[in-house]
């Protein structure tokens, strides 16, 4: 478990900095940086996470497994282009919402749950927070067995313009900053294959309920800039936004907390 939290030290002895927000969209961003943050807005609010999930699928097969060639390889597209049909198959061999419960304990997530029970093979509606996905980060960083480490870094630093599913991956960070970064981005909601074609290159086209924002597109960026500066910006966007506009939104906002 990852000691102390984003929410521990506020920007002290700093004037929090001004961050436009895009009207109409809900936004949750944290920046971490040299162990403190250094902006915050609604870090606690819950998000569906889309495929920001696929970090705690690979932390977490990565922790039960010694991972063959075969399975190496299904870990690098999942990580690398976001690969939808190799976070099912790991997702199902963890015991589908197990995966997520395994990861909360072991990291100290506190928002983060399990996909809702009649739904149970949808990791993109696992909840999240800004605030956990710091946390998630940080075990990598921190915590994570140095092989685990290396590997998922590794992968996100290698993160492919194109998605598998051909959506383009490069809004957010990767637009904002640059390298080096390490980077999962996460998007639902703007249907099954983009109205503009990625083409980039890159890889082939209970009491308490979370708010997973079902009905209105979701689109994420997250990531390690530089020398461990951890940002995360999470985004609901109002119903009909198309992934052109939304990716727009995502990257001003990444751009402005990757100065802070």
């Amino acid at each position: 478990m990852v000691s102390g939290s984003p929410e521990a030290s506020k920007t002290s002895g700093r004037k929090p900095p001004v961050v436009r927000v895009p009207r109409g969209v809900r936004v949750s961003y944290v920046v971490f940086e040299r162990g403190r943050v250094v902006a915050e807005r609604r870090s606690r609010q819950t998000f569906r996470s889309a495929s920001v999930v696929k970090i705690l699928i690979a932390l977490d097969y990565l922790e039960r497994h010694r991972a063959s060639a075969a399975d190496r390889a299904l870990l690098q597209v999942m990580l690398r282009s976001s690969d939808d049909k190799a976070a099912t198959e790991f997702w199902r061999r963890g015991g589908q919402r197990q995966v997520v419960e395994r990861m909360v304990k072991k990291v100290g997530l506190a928002e983060t749950a399990p996909p809702p029970g009649d739904k149970p093979g949808f990791w993109g509606y696992t909840a999240i927070s800004a605030r956990d996905v710091v946390k998630t980060y940080r075990y990598l960083l921190e915590k994570a067995p140095k092989g685990q480490r290396e590997f998922v870094l590794e992968q996100l630093r290698r993160s492919t313009p194109c998605g598998t599913d051909g959506f383009d991956q490069t809004f957010g960070i990767p637009s904002a900053a640059k390298r080096p970064w390490a980077v999962k981005q996460g998007w639902s909601g703007f249907g099954d294959v983009p109205a503009e074609p990625c083409r980039k290159g890159g890889a082939r086209p209970a009491a308490w309920q979370p708010d997973l924002g079902l009905g209105r597109p979701v689109l994420h960026t997250t990531g390690v800039v530089g020398d461990g500066k951890i940002v995360v910006v999470l985004t609901l966007q109002p119903a009909g936004t198309s992934f052109r506009t939304a990716s727009a939104r995502v990257t001003d906002l990444a751009r402005q907390l990757v100065r802070v």
